[in-house]
């Protein structure tokens, strides 16, 4: 078992009333791993709520979407989007496309290994992430579509 240990001078407790907001993030994705950049949209939406500190979970609906963060700059989305094709290639044979004939059973495939969600604490109204850290939205259906992404804010 880990011992956790908390710097006394780092910690502090703010105490209230709990408050949940759920709101969603609408956009348009090209699909085969496009990659968008929603922080700008998470940050207006912990500005939105109004609340100090907490934590704010970003969950993509559906089986061919995902949320995770990167550097979000050209050399690390087209990085990505090629160790996606080599890891999860499309040209695979996929069941889901014997089955289905849909032919995105390597779209669900990424999904399961990124994930749907991301939670990340604020802090004083301001995310935690690190200096290049962004929030992006994967699109990794073999096709665009419009998307919706679910935003929940809870804190004090």
């Amino acid at each position: 078992m880990a011992t956790v240990s908390v710097n006394k001078k780092q910690a502090y407790k703010r105490e209230g009333l709990m408050c949940v907001i759920t709101g969603c993030i609408e956009f348009s994705s090209r699909g085969n791993a496009d990659i968008v950049k929603i922080t700008g949209d998470v940050t207006e939406a912990i500005a939105q709520a109004g609340l100090r500190d907490g934590t704010v979970t970003v969950f993509a609906p559906g089986a061919t979407g995902a949320i995770t963060t990167i550097e979000y700059e050209p050399g690390v989305v087209q990085d990505l989007q090629r160790v996606l094709d080599e890891i999860v290639s499309p040209e695979r044979v996929w069941q889901h496309n014997i089955n289905n004939g849909d032919g995105n059973g390597h779209s669900h495939v990424r999904a399961g290994l990124l994930g749907p969600s991301l939670t990340i604490p604020f802090v004083d109204g301001k995310m935690t992430l690190g200096r290049w850290q962004e929030i992006v939205f994967c699109d990794l259906d073999a096709r665009p579509r419009e998307r919706k992404v679910v935003v929940q804010v809870m804190g004090v």
